[in-house]
Protein backbone atom coordinates (compact mmCIF):
# COMPACT_ATOMS: atom_id res chain seq x y z
CA UNK A 1 0.00 0.00 0.00
CA UNK A 2 2.96 2.35 0.52
CA UNK A 3 3.46 2.67 -3.24
CA UNK A 4 -0.24 2.91 -4.02
CA UNK A 5 -0.22 6.77 -4.22
CA UNK A 6 2.69 6.61 -6.62
CA UNK A 7 0.77 4.17 -8.79
CA UNK A 8 -2.24 6.50 -8.89
CA UNK A 9 -0.09 9.47 -9.74
CA UNK A 10 1.50 7.58 -12.60
CA UNK A 11 -1.95 7.27 -14.11
CA UNK A 12 -2.28 11.04 -13.88
CA UNK A 13 1.19 12.06 -14.97
CA UNK A 14 2.92 11.18 -18.18
CA UNK A 15 5.61 8.63 -17.43
CA UNK A 16 8.20 10.72 -19.26
CA UNK A 17 7.38 13.70 -17.00
CA UNK A 18 8.06 11.54 -13.96
CA UNK A 19 11.32 10.41 -15.49
CA UNK A 20 12.25 14.04 -16.12
CA UNK A 21 11.55 14.96 -12.50
CA UNK A 22 13.51 12.00 -11.18
CA UNK A 23 16.74 13.39 -12.62
CA UNK A 24 16.23 16.93 -11.31
CA UNK A 25 16.61 18.73 -8.01
CA UNK A 26 12.83 18.63 -7.67
CA UNK A 27 13.20 14.94 -6.88
CA UNK A 28 13.32 15.33 -3.12
CA UNK A 29 13.09 11.59 -2.49
CA UNK A 30 16.05 9.59 -1.24
CA UNK A 31 16.90 8.82 -4.88
CA UNK A 32 17.29 12.50 -5.68
CA UNK A 33 20.52 13.77 -7.21
CA UNK A 34 20.49 17.16 -5.50
CA UNK A 35 21.85 18.21 -2.12
CA UNK A 36 18.35 18.54 -0.68
CA UNK A 37 16.61 15.16 -0.38
CA UNK A 38 14.82 12.84 2.03
CA UNK A 39 16.59 10.38 4.27
CA UNK A 40 14.50 7.37 3.30
CA UNK A 41 11.35 8.44 1.43
CA UNK A 42 11.22 6.76 -1.99
CA UNK A 43 8.16 8.40 -3.49
CA UNK A 44 8.94 11.29 -5.81
CA UNK A 45 5.66 13.06 -6.51
CA UNK A 46 4.47 13.04 -2.92
CA UNK A 47 6.40 16.17 -2.06
CA UNK A 48 3.99 18.16 -4.25
CA UNK A 49 1.01 15.98 -5.18
CA UNK A 50 -1.39 13.47 -3.64
CA UNK A 51 -4.49 11.77 -5.03
CA UNK A 52 -6.28 11.97 -1.67
CA UNK A 53 -6.61 14.57 1.05
CA UNK A 54 -5.11 17.24 -1.18
CA UNK A 55 -5.51 20.96 -0.63
CA UNK A 56 -8.20 22.80 -2.62
CA UNK A 57 -5.48 24.07 -4.92
CA UNK A 58 -4.92 22.23 -8.17
CA UNK A 59 -3.25 20.03 -9.24
CA UNK A 60 -3.93 17.71 -6.26
CA UNK A 61 -1.63 19.81 -4.14
CA UNK A 62 -0.06 18.08 -1.17
CA UNK A 63 1.17 21.07 0.78
CA UNK A 64 -0.47 23.65 2.97
CA UNK A 65 -0.23 27.39 2.43
CA UNK A 66 2.15 29.03 4.86
CA UNK A 67 -0.22 31.91 5.50
CA UNK A 68 2.74 34.24 5.16
CA UNK A 69 2.27 37.86 4.22
CA UNK A 70 4.58 38.64 1.32
CA UNK A 71 6.13 41.95 0.38
CA UNK A 72 5.53 42.19 -3.38
CA UNK A 73 7.86 43.72 -5.90
CA UNK A 74 7.41 47.44 -6.44
CA UNK A 75 9.27 50.21 -8.21
CA UNK A 76 8.81 53.76 -9.42
CA UNK A 77 8.63 52.52 -13.01
CA UNK A 78 6.15 49.68 -12.61
CA UNK A 79 2.70 50.03 -14.17
CA UNK A 80 1.18 46.82 -12.81
CA UNK A 81 0.13 46.17 -9.21
CA UNK A 82 1.54 42.90 -7.87
CA UNK A 83 -0.30 41.83 -4.74
CA UNK A 84 -0.11 38.72 -2.61
CA UNK A 85 0.98 35.67 -4.61
CA UNK A 86 -1.79 33.64 -6.21
CA UNK A 87 -2.19 30.49 -8.26
CA UNK A 88 0.87 28.46 -9.14
CA UNK A 89 3.18 31.00 -7.50
CA UNK A 90 1.65 30.15 -4.13
CA UNK A 91 2.46 26.50 -4.77
CA UNK A 92 6.09 27.26 -5.61
CA UNK A 93 6.48 29.48 -2.57
CA UNK A 94 5.21 26.75 -0.24
CA UNK A 95 8.76 25.41 -0.50
CA UNK A 96 10.76 28.38 -1.75
CA UNK A 97 9.67 30.95 0.84
CA UNK A 98 11.43 28.89 3.53
CA UNK A 99 8.57 29.02 6.06
CA UNK A 100 7.26 25.43 5.83
CA UNK A 101 9.28 22.25 6.28
CA UNK A 102 10.10 20.61 2.97
CA UNK A 103 8.82 17.28 4.32
CA UNK A 104 5.52 18.71 5.54
CA UNK A 105 2.86 17.21 3.27
CA UNK A 106 -0.90 16.87 3.76
CA UNK A 107 -0.98 13.14 3.06
CA UNK A 108 1.29 12.25 5.95
CA UNK A 109 0.60 12.66 9.63
CA UNK A 110 4.23 13.54 10.30
CA UNK A 111 6.88 15.33 8.31
CA UNK A 112 9.08 13.40 5.94
CA UNK A 113 12.61 13.46 7.38
CA UNK A 114 15.13 15.19 5.16
CA UNK A 115 18.79 14.29 4.89
CA UNK A 116 21.57 16.18 6.74
CA UNK A 117 19.15 17.77 9.21
CA UNK A 118 17.51 19.97 6.55
CA UNK A 119 14.01 21.14 7.41
CA UNK A 120 13.04 24.28 5.47
CA UNK A 121 14.67 25.50 2.27
CA UNK A 122 18.27 26.30 3.21
CA UNK A 123 19.98 29.57 2.41
CA UNK A 124 21.07 29.94 -1.16
CA UNK A 125 19.78 30.99 -4.56
CA UNK A 126 16.67 28.78 -4.27
CA UNK A 127 15.45 30.46 -1.08
CA UNK A 128 13.14 33.25 -2.23
CA UNK A 129 11.77 34.19 1.21
CA UNK A 130 8.69 36.28 1.85
CA UNK A 131 10.32 39.51 0.67
CA UNK A 132 9.68 39.50 -3.06
CA UNK A 133 10.94 43.04 -3.68
CA UNK A 134 14.19 41.68 -5.13
CA UNK A 135 12.49 39.21 -7.48
CA UNK A 136 10.80 39.51 -10.84
CA UNK A 137 7.17 40.50 -10.14
CA UNK A 138 4.56 37.73 -10.09
CA UNK A 139 0.80 37.40 -9.69
CA UNK A 140 -0.07 40.58 -11.54
CA UNK A 141 -2.55 41.01 -14.36
CA UNK A 142 -0.56 40.87 -17.58
CA UNK A 143 -3.11 42.17 -20.06
CA UNK A 144 -3.03 43.83 -23.48
CA UNK A 145 -3.98 47.05 -21.70
CA UNK A 146 -0.93 46.83 -19.46
CA UNK A 147 1.33 46.15 -22.45
CA UNK A 148 -0.09 49.17 -24.26
CA UNK A 149 0.20 51.43 -21.22
CA UNK A 150 3.66 50.33 -20.19
CA UNK A 151 5.24 50.07 -23.62
CA UNK A 152 8.22 47.82 -24.35
CA UNK A 153 6.08 44.77 -23.43
CA UNK A 154 4.72 42.11 -25.76
CA UNK A 155 0.94 41.84 -26.03
CA UNK A 156 0.23 38.73 -23.90
CA UNK A 157 -2.39 37.59 -26.43
CA UNK A 158 0.52 36.78 -28.74
CA UNK A 159 2.21 34.47 -26.21
CA UNK A 160 1.36 31.14 -27.77
CA UNK A 161 4.58 29.28 -26.86
CA UNK A 162 5.92 27.90 -23.57
CA UNK A 163 5.88 31.36 -21.95
CA UNK A 164 2.33 32.22 -21.05
CA UNK A 165 0.06 33.72 -18.43
CA UNK A 166 -2.29 31.57 -16.35
CA UNK A 167 -6.03 31.13 -16.87
CA UNK A 168 -6.64 34.37 -14.94
CA UNK A 169 -4.28 36.31 -17.24
CA UNK A 170 -1.69 36.63 -14.49
CA UNK A 171 2.05 36.31 -14.74
CA UNK A 172 3.18 33.50 -12.42
CA UNK A 173 6.35 31.60 -11.57
CA UNK A 174 5.20 28.98 -14.09
CA UNK A 175 5.24 31.56 -16.88
CA UNK A 176 9.01 31.15 -16.87
CA UNK A 177 9.57 27.87 -14.98
CA UNK A 178 8.34 24.34 -15.65
CA UNK A 179 8.73 22.49 -12.33
CA UNK A 180 8.64 19.10 -14.08
CA UNK A 181 11.35 19.73 -16.67
CA UNK A 182 14.89 20.97 -16.15
CA UNK A 183 16.08 20.44 -19.71
CA UNK A 184 16.81 24.15 -20.11
CA UNK A 185 18.39 24.62 -16.68
CA UNK A 186 16.82 26.35 -13.67
CA UNK A 187 13.54 24.69 -14.75
CA UNK A 188 13.13 27.38 -17.41
CA UNK A 189 10.48 26.84 -20.05
CA UNK A 190 12.98 27.85 -22.75
CA UNK A 191 16.73 28.43 -22.70
CA UNK A 192 17.67 31.94 -21.67
CA UNK A 193 20.86 32.16 -23.71
CA UNK A 194 21.15 35.74 -24.99
CA UNK A 195 18.12 36.44 -22.75
CA UNK A 196 15.72 34.73 -25.14
CA UNK A 197 13.32 34.10 -22.25
CA UNK A 198 13.42 37.72 -21.09
CA UNK A 199 12.85 38.99 -24.61
CA UNK A 200 9.77 36.84 -25.03
CA UNK A 201 7.93 39.51 -23.03
CA UNK A 202 10.30 42.47 -22.95
CA UNK A 203 10.94 44.36 -26.20
CA UNK A 204 13.19 47.24 -25.18
CA UNK A 205 13.53 50.17 -27.56
CA UNK A 206 16.91 50.25 -29.34
CA UNK A 207 17.81 46.80 -27.94
CA UNK A 208 18.85 45.40 -31.32
CA UNK A 209 21.35 48.27 -31.65
CA UNK A 210 23.03 47.94 -28.28
CA UNK A 211 26.39 46.33 -27.54
CA UNK A 212 24.75 44.45 -24.68
CA UNK A 213 22.96 42.41 -27.34
CA UNK A 214 25.58 42.30 -30.08
CA UNK A 215 29.03 42.30 -28.46
CA UNK A 216 30.99 39.05 -28.38
CA UNK A 217 33.50 40.45 -25.87
CA UNK A 218 34.66 37.97 -23.24
CA UNK A 219 36.06 38.29 -19.73
CA UNK A 220 39.87 38.33 -19.45
CA UNK A 221 39.79 36.43 -16.16
CA UNK A 222 40.86 39.30 -13.88
CA UNK A 223 38.80 39.75 -10.72
CA UNK A 224 35.98 40.49 -10.21
CA UNK A 225 33.95 38.01 -12.27
CA UNK A 226 31.41 40.09 -14.25
CA UNK A 227 29.04 37.11 -14.56
CA UNK A 228 29.19 35.22 -11.24
CA UNK A 229 25.73 33.72 -11.75
CA UNK A 230 26.24 32.59 -15.34
CA UNK A 231 28.18 30.00 -17.31
CA UNK A 232 27.86 32.06 -20.50
CA UNK A 233 31.11 33.73 -21.51
CA UNK A 234 30.16 36.67 -23.76
CA UNK A 235 28.36 39.99 -23.34
CA UNK A 236 25.77 39.08 -25.97
CA UNK A 237 25.26 35.67 -24.40
CA UNK A 238 24.46 37.19 -21.02
CA UNK A 239 22.45 40.06 -22.53
CA UNK A 240 19.92 41.22 -19.89
CA UNK A 241 21.79 39.34 -17.16
CA UNK A 242 24.85 41.51 -17.65
CA UNK A 243 22.95 43.87 -15.34
CA UNK A 244 19.81 42.13 -14.08
CA UNK A 245 19.20 39.18 -11.77
CA UNK A 246 15.62 37.82 -11.82
CA UNK A 247 15.74 36.40 -8.27
CA UNK A 248 17.47 37.60 -5.10
CA UNK A 249 18.75 40.65 -6.93
CA UNK A 250 21.06 43.15 -5.30
CA UNK A 251 18.63 45.97 -6.02
CA UNK A 252 15.02 45.96 -4.87
CA UNK A 253 14.01 48.12 -7.82
CA UNK A 254 14.51 46.96 -11.39
CA UNK A 255 16.14 43.74 -10.08
CA UNK A 256 19.72 44.84 -10.80
CA UNK A 257 22.74 42.78 -9.82
CA UNK A 258 23.91 45.42 -7.37
CA UNK A 259 22.20 48.12 -5.33
CA UNK A 260 24.92 50.72 -6.03
CA UNK A 261 24.16 51.89 -9.55
CA UNK A 262 27.65 52.10 -11.02
CA UNK A 263 28.57 48.65 -9.69
CA UNK A 264 26.32 47.20 -12.36
CA UNK A 265 28.50 48.83 -15.03
CA UNK A 266 32.01 48.62 -13.60
CA UNK A 267 32.49 44.80 -13.67
CA UNK A 268 32.59 44.99 -17.49
CA UNK A 269 33.73 48.57 -17.99
CA UNK A 270 36.89 48.26 -15.88
CA UNK A 271 38.87 46.99 -18.84
CA UNK A 272 38.27 43.32 -18.07
CA UNK A 273 35.54 42.89 -20.69
CA UNK A 274 35.04 46.17 -22.55
CA UNK A 275 37.96 47.67 -24.46
CA UNK A 276 38.47 50.62 -22.11
CA UNK A 277 38.88 50.95 -18.37
CA UNK A 278 36.23 53.57 -17.66
CA UNK A 279 36.42 52.93 -13.90
CA UNK A 280 39.94 54.39 -13.72
CA UNK A 281 38.79 57.59 -15.42
CA UNK A 282 36.63 58.44 -12.42
CA UNK A 283 39.68 58.47 -10.15
CA UNK A 284 41.19 61.43 -12.01
CA UNK A 285 41.42 64.84 -10.35
CA UNK A 286 38.42 66.18 -12.27
CA UNK A 287 35.57 63.76 -12.87
CA UNK A 288 31.86 63.22 -13.03
CA UNK A 289 31.41 62.19 -9.36
CA UNK A 290 29.45 58.94 -9.74
CA UNK A 291 30.52 57.71 -6.30
CA UNK A 292 29.31 60.80 -4.42
CA UNK A 293 25.69 59.64 -4.35
CA UNK A 294 23.95 56.28 -4.29
CA UNK A 295 20.34 55.23 -4.88
CA UNK A 296 19.41 58.76 -5.93
CA UNK A 297 19.01 58.23 -9.67
CA UNK A 298 15.53 57.19 -10.71
CA UNK A 299 14.47 56.52 -14.32
CA UNK A 300 11.15 58.14 -13.49
CA UNK A 301 12.74 61.41 -12.34
CA UNK A 302 12.37 64.64 -14.25
CA UNK A 303 14.68 65.02 -17.22
CA UNK A 304 15.99 68.23 -15.63
CA UNK A 305 17.79 66.94 -12.54
CA UNK A 306 16.53 68.52 -9.32
CA UNK A 307 18.27 66.37 -6.71
CA UNK A 308 21.85 66.71 -7.87
CA UNK A 309 23.62 63.47 -8.68
CA UNK A 310 25.30 61.73 -11.58
CA UNK A 311 25.35 58.03 -12.36
CA UNK A 312 26.41 56.09 -15.45
CA UNK A 313 22.77 55.67 -16.47
CA UNK A 314 22.15 59.43 -16.33
CA UNK A 315 24.28 59.70 -19.47
CA UNK A 316 24.05 56.22 -20.99
CA UNK A 317 21.05 54.05 -21.83
CA UNK A 318 22.23 50.46 -21.25
CA UNK A 319 19.44 49.15 -23.51
CA UNK A 320 20.60 51.35 -26.38
CA UNK A 321 24.26 52.40 -26.06
CA UNK A 322 26.79 51.01 -28.53
CA UNK A 323 30.39 51.65 -29.49
CA UNK A 324 29.49 53.95 -32.38
CA UNK A 325 26.93 55.91 -30.37
CA UNK A 326 27.34 55.58 -26.59
CA UNK A 327 24.65 58.24 -26.08
CA UNK A 328 22.03 56.41 -28.14
CA UNK A 329 18.52 56.51 -26.72
CA UNK A 330 19.30 58.92 -23.85
CA UNK A 331 16.76 61.48 -22.64
CA UNK A 332 17.65 65.15 -22.69
CA UNK A 333 16.54 68.77 -23.00
CA UNK A 334 16.75 70.63 -26.29
CA UNK A 335 17.91 74.19 -26.82
CA UNK A 336 14.36 75.47 -26.39
CA UNK A 337 14.11 73.89 -22.93
CA UNK A 338 11.75 71.06 -23.93
CA UNK A 339 12.28 67.43 -22.94
CA UNK A 340 13.30 64.97 -25.65
CA UNK A 341 13.03 61.20 -25.25
CA UNK A 342 16.13 60.55 -27.34
CA UNK A 343 18.77 63.24 -27.84
CA UNK A 344 19.99 64.35 -31.25
CA UNK A 345 22.92 66.46 -30.02
CA UNK A 346 25.28 65.87 -27.12
CA UNK A 347 24.57 69.22 -25.44
CA UNK A 348 20.95 68.12 -25.00
CA UNK A 349 22.25 65.55 -22.53
CA UNK A 350 24.50 68.07 -20.74
CA UNK A 351 21.52 70.39 -20.27
CA UNK A 352 19.92 67.81 -17.95
CA UNK A 353 22.28 68.84 -15.14
CA UNK A 354 24.03 71.94 -16.41
CA UNK A 355 20.98 73.73 -17.77
CA UNK A 356 17.70 74.28 -15.98
CA UNK A 357 18.37 71.97 -13.03
CA UNK A 358 18.32 73.47 -9.56
CA UNK A 359 21.03 73.60 -6.89
CA UNK A 360 23.89 74.07 -9.34
CA UNK A 361 27.16 75.24 -7.82
CA UNK A 362 28.34 78.79 -8.42
CA UNK A 363 30.44 79.59 -11.48
CA UNK A 364 34.15 78.73 -11.28
CA UNK A 365 35.06 82.26 -12.35
CA UNK A 366 33.49 85.28 -10.65
CA UNK A 367 32.11 87.06 -13.71
CA UNK A 368 30.73 90.55 -14.21
CA UNK A 369 27.66 88.74 -15.54
CA UNK A 370 27.15 85.44 -13.75
CA UNK A 371 25.19 82.63 -15.39
CA UNK A 372 25.35 78.92 -14.58
CA UNK A 373 22.67 77.74 -17.01
CA UNK A 374 24.70 76.63 -20.01
CA UNK A 375 21.57 76.25 -22.12
CA UNK A 376 21.06 80.00 -21.80
CA UNK A 377 24.75 80.68 -22.40
CA UNK A 378 24.69 78.83 -25.75
CA UNK A 379 21.45 80.40 -26.98
CA UNK A 380 21.92 81.68 -30.53
CA UNK A 381 19.99 84.84 -29.62
CA UNK A 382 22.85 85.83 -27.32
CA UNK A 383 25.26 88.67 -28.12
CA UNK A 384 28.06 86.07 -28.31
CA UNK A 385 28.61 82.39 -27.56
CA UNK A 386 30.76 79.45 -28.52
CA UNK A 387 28.98 77.85 -31.52
CA UNK A 388 27.50 74.79 -29.81
CA UNK A 389 23.78 75.28 -30.42
CA UNK A 390 24.37 77.00 -33.75
CA UNK A 391 26.83 78.94 -35.90
CA UNK A 392 28.54 81.81 -34.07
CA UNK A 393 27.78 85.53 -34.38
CA UNK A 394 31.26 86.81 -35.30
CA UNK A 395 31.96 86.61 -39.08
CA UNK A 396 35.61 87.56 -38.57
CA UNK A 397 37.69 85.05 -36.60
CA UNK A 398 41.09 84.88 -38.36
CA UNK A 399 42.57 82.62 -35.68
CA UNK A 400 40.37 79.60 -36.45
CA UNK A 401 42.37 76.52 -37.43
CA UNK A 402 41.00 74.77 -40.57
CA UNK A 403 38.78 72.94 -41.15
CA UNK A 404 37.05 75.15 -38.57
CA UNK A 405 35.45 78.28 -39.96
CA UNK A 406 32.89 80.82 -38.86
CA UNK A 407 30.26 78.46 -40.30
CA UNK A 408 31.31 75.60 -38.00
CA UNK A 409 29.63 74.31 -34.88
CA UNK A 410 31.30 72.43 -32.06
CA UNK A 411 30.22 70.11 -29.27
CA UNK A 412 30.55 70.26 -25.49
CA UNK A 413 32.82 67.23 -25.93
CA UNK A 414 35.29 69.28 -27.96
CA UNK A 415 36.30 70.99 -24.72
CA UNK A 416 35.08 68.71 -21.94
CA UNK A 417 36.61 65.30 -22.48
CA UNK A 418 39.28 62.84 -21.44
CA UNK A 419 42.79 64.32 -21.31
CA UNK A 420 44.14 61.00 -22.61
CA UNK A 421 41.39 60.33 -25.13
CA UNK A 422 41.50 60.49 -28.93
CA UNK A 423 40.68 64.22 -29.01
CA UNK A 424 43.85 64.89 -27.03
CA UNK A 425 45.88 62.53 -29.19
CA UNK A 426 45.75 59.67 -26.68
CA UNK A 427 44.47 56.11 -26.76
CA UNK A 428 42.09 56.33 -23.81
CA UNK A 429 38.29 56.30 -23.92
CA UNK A 430 36.32 59.16 -25.34
CA UNK A 431 33.95 61.13 -23.13
CA UNK A 432 33.89 63.39 -20.07
CA UNK A 433 34.29 60.67 -17.45
CA UNK A 434 37.40 62.23 -15.99
CA UNK A 435 40.44 64.39 -16.73
CA UNK A 436 43.51 65.70 -14.96
CA UNK A 437 42.30 69.21 -15.89
CA UNK A 438 39.34 70.91 -14.24
CA UNK A 439 36.52 71.12 -15.13
CA UNK A 440 36.97 67.82 -17.03
CA UNK A 441 38.82 69.58 -19.84
CA UNK A 442 40.43 67.70 -22.70
CA UNK A 443 43.46 69.99 -22.54
CA UNK A 444 44.94 72.44 -20.08
CA UNK A 445 43.53 75.94 -19.82
CA UNK A 446 45.07 77.90 -16.94
CA UNK A 447 42.95 80.67 -15.47
CA UNK A 448 45.05 81.95 -12.59
CA UNK A 449 46.23 85.53 -13.10
CA UNK A 450 49.06 86.04 -13.87
CA UNK A 451 50.08 83.04 -15.98
CA UNK A 452 53.14 82.72 -18.19
CA UNK A 453 51.95 82.09 -21.72
CA UNK A 454 52.96 78.85 -23.45
CA UNK A 455 51.42 76.35 -25.87
CA UNK A 456 50.56 74.12 -22.91
CA UNK A 457 49.19 76.86 -20.63
CA UNK A 458 46.30 77.55 -22.99
CA UNK A 459 46.34 74.27 -24.91
CA UNK A 460 42.54 74.06 -24.94
CA UNK A 461 42.14 77.48 -26.59
CA UNK A 462 44.98 76.77 -28.98
CA UNK A 463 43.25 73.57 -30.09
CA UNK A 464 40.93 75.70 -32.25
CA UNK A 465 42.58 79.14 -32.26
CA UNK A 466 45.98 79.39 -33.92
CA UNK A 467 48.55 80.54 -31.40
CA UNK A 468 50.55 82.45 -34.00
CA UNK A 469 47.46 84.34 -35.08
CA UNK A 470 46.55 85.25 -31.51
CA UNK A 471 50.06 86.37 -30.56
CA UNK A 472 50.38 88.06 -33.94
CA UNK A 473 47.48 90.35 -32.95
CA UNK A 474 45.47 89.53 -36.07
CA UNK A 475 42.11 90.06 -34.35
CA UNK A 476 43.07 92.27 -31.39
CA UNK A 477 46.07 94.60 -31.56
CA UNK A 478 46.95 94.11 -27.90
CA UNK A 479 46.56 90.33 -27.61
CA UNK A 480 50.29 89.70 -27.34
CA UNK A 481 50.88 92.32 -24.65
CA UNK A 482 47.96 91.11 -22.59
CA UNK A 483 48.85 87.42 -22.85
CA UNK A 484 52.66 87.47 -22.97
CA UNK A 485 53.41 90.84 -21.39
CA UNK A 486 55.52 93.62 -22.86
CA UNK A 487 59.19 94.45 -22.57
CA UNK A 488 58.61 97.21 -20.03
CA UNK A 489 57.60 96.17 -16.47
CA UNK A 490 54.44 98.26 -16.64
CA UNK A 491 53.19 96.00 -19.45
CA UNK A 492 54.19 92.71 -17.83
CA UNK A 493 50.53 91.59 -17.68
CA UNK A 494 50.52 87.88 -18.62
CA UNK A 495 46.75 87.72 -18.42
CA UNK A 496 44.93 84.41 -19.13
CA UNK A 497 42.31 84.25 -21.89
CA UNK A 498 39.74 83.49 -19.19
CA UNK A 499 40.06 86.93 -17.58
CA UNK A 500 38.36 88.66 -20.51
CA UNK A 501 36.50 85.86 -22.30
CA UNK A 502 33.63 83.79 -20.90
CA UNK A 503 34.08 80.45 -22.72
CA UNK A 504 30.40 79.50 -22.93
CA UNK A 505 28.67 82.76 -23.78
CA UNK A 506 26.56 85.58 -22.37
CA UNK A 507 22.80 85.24 -22.03
CA UNK A 508 20.75 87.76 -24.02
CA UNK A 509 18.72 88.44 -20.87
CA UNK A 510 21.85 89.77 -19.15
CA UNK A 511 24.22 91.09 -21.79
CA UNK A 512 24.10 93.01 -25.07
CA UNK A 513 25.98 93.07 -28.35
CA UNK A 514 27.61 96.44 -27.62
CA UNK A 515 29.36 95.31 -24.44
CA UNK A 516 29.41 91.52 -24.66
CA UNK A 517 30.38 90.64 -28.21
CA UNK A 518 33.38 88.35 -28.65
CA UNK A 519 32.37 86.65 -25.38
CA UNK A 520 33.67 89.53 -23.29
CA UNK A 521 32.61 88.99 -19.68
CA UNK A 522 35.32 90.04 -17.24
CA UNK A 523 36.72 88.09 -14.30
CA UNK A 524 35.91 90.54 -11.50
CA UNK A 525 38.63 89.10 -9.28
CA UNK A 526 41.12 90.61 -11.73
CA UNK A 527 39.22 93.41 -13.48
CA UNK A 528 37.46 96.17 -11.54
CA UNK A 529 35.72 99.49 -12.29
CA UNK A 530 37.96 102.38 -13.35
CA UNK A 531 38.30 105.65 -11.45
CA UNK A 532 35.03 106.81 -12.99
CA UNK A 533 33.24 103.73 -11.70
CA UNK A 534 32.83 102.26 -15.16
CA UNK A 535 33.43 98.58 -16.02
CA UNK A 536 32.58 97.47 -19.53
CA UNK A 537 33.85 96.78 -23.02
CA UNK A 538 32.38 98.72 -25.91
CA UNK A 539 32.51 97.30 -29.42
CA UNK A 540 33.18 99.94 -32.08
CA UNK A 541 33.41 97.68 -35.14
CA UNK A 542 35.52 94.92 -36.64
CA UNK A 543 38.65 94.32 -34.56
CA UNK A 544 38.11 97.56 -32.61
CA UNK A 545 36.66 98.63 -29.29
CA UNK A 546 37.05 100.54 -26.03
CA UNK A 547 37.66 99.26 -22.51
CA UNK A 548 36.46 101.12 -19.41
CA UNK A 549 38.03 99.32 -16.44
CA UNK A 550 40.98 98.96 -14.11
CA UNK A 551 43.29 95.98 -14.50
CA UNK A 552 46.77 95.32 -13.08
CA UNK A 553 46.69 98.81 -11.53
CA UNK A 554 46.21 100.39 -14.95
CA UNK A 555 43.18 102.61 -15.48
CA UNK A 556 41.34 102.35 -18.81
CA UNK A 557 39.02 105.34 -19.20
CA UNK A 558 38.78 104.29 -21.95
CA UNK A 559 41.58 102.38 -23.66
CA UNK A 560 40.86 102.35 -27.38
CA UNK A 561 41.95 99.58 -29.76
Amino acid sequence: MRHFPLFLLLTLLNASVLADIASTKHNLSASGTGNIKASGEQEICIFCHTPHNSSPMTPLWNRASSGSVYTPYNSTTIFSSPGQPTGASMLCLSCHDGTIALGSVLSRSSDITMDNGVTTMPSGPTLIGTDLTDDHPISFDYTPGLASQRGELVNPDTLTGPVKVDKNSQMQCTSCHDPHNDTNGKFLVIKNTASALCQTCHVKNFWNETSHKTSNATWNGSSPDPWPNSDVTTVSGNACENCHKPHNAGSSQRILNYAIEENNCIPCHNGNVANFNIESEFSKFANHPITDTSNVHDPAESVAISSRHVECVDCHNPHAANSSNPLNGVRGINQGGSEVSSINRSEELCYRCHGDSSNKPSARTARQIEQTNVRLEFDTANPSYHPVAGVGKNPNVPSLIPPLSTSSTISCLDCHNNDSGPGAGGSGPNGPHGSIYEPILERQNLTQDPTTESPSAYALCYKCHDRNSILGNESFSKHSIHIQGGRRPMYNLKTPCNVCHDPHGISASQGNSLNNSKMINFDINVVSPNQSGRLYFESTGTFSGKCYLRCHNKDHNPKTY
